[in-house]
């Protein structure tokens, strides 16, 4: 961790869930909250990707689970639990933002893309949500995209889904805040993972996308993991329903 970023005394020991913790910003969200000193789960399908994060770190371990089947997610989670007690934070952090064009979505393709990206959120919700109740708190931090906020194309499903997570972050803050449970949005820009680099971060792209930006740098994910550290942490206490964008002012 960089001396120069926070550390959150209030994270030390607490029992955090993330999805698709293998890679990309979920993998930068696992170690950050390992940096704190938390004890993490997460659950990804990436086999090789899912060891080599844990074998990184003393106090993460992991779950192999596709979350687009709900009842392997509850088992992996009820793994999760046995292994590190009941979740006090979770973080919805998977999804693919793989592009497709409008004419060739097939209701079949669209149902896919919905429970890739959308619909475990709320069943992971509704896994944990119970035990922060019973512990009289917890905090949930549901992973959204600026896309749909931009009126990005090349993937409408995708960008459908991500507008939605807005929806869920809210009325889930209002079901659950009576409990005391947190619920917030965090809404990266373009984010410049391996997967990003690899398959669209090509110069002109960037060009063109760095024109839209106010700030004139690349995002890095660690400033993802921040914000979700941030937002998982007593300093956030008064903070839900609500989105908090770290997009470096995309437009």
């Amino acid at each position: 961790m960089s001396e120069n970023f926070a550390r959150h005394p209030s994270l030390a020991g607490k029992v955090v869930y993330v999805t698709g913790g293998a890679s990309g910003i979920g993998a930068e969200i696992v170690t950050a909250f390992a940096e704190q000193g938390a004890q993490v789960g997460f659950v990804d399908n990436d086999a090789a990707a899912s060891v080599a994060m844990t074998g990184a770190h003393p106090n993460v371990t992991h779950e192999l689970c596709d979350l687009r089947d709900i009842e392997a997610l509850h088992a992996a989670f009820a793994r999760l639990k046995s292994k590190i007690g009941p979740a006090q934070i979770l973080v919805n952090n998977a999804a693919r933002d793989d592009r497709h064009t409008w004419t060739e979505v097939t209701p079949n393709y669209w149902d896919d893309r919905m429970n890739t990206n959308l619909r475990h959120m709320f069943f992971t919700i509704q896994s944990v949500a119970p035990d922060m109740i019973a512990a009289g708190g917890g905090s949930i931090i549901n992973m959204g995209s600026n896309s749909w906020f931009e009126a990005g194309g090349g993937f409408p499903a995708y960008a459908t889904a991500k507008a939605a997570v807005h929806g869920l972050t809210r009325t889930m803050a209002r079901d659950l805040g009576q409990h005391r449970i947190r619920v917030n949005a965090v809404v990266p820009g373009w984010v410049m993972t391996e997967r990003q680099k690899t398959l669209w971060a090509k110069p002109d792209a960037i060009a063109a996308h760095l024109k839209r930006q106010c700030l004139p740098d690349l995002i890095d994910p660690i400033y993802i993991a921040r914000m979700v550290l941030f937002l998982a942490s007593d300093d956030a206490a008064m903070c839900t329903a609500n989105s908090y964008m770290v997009e470096a002012g995309s437009i």
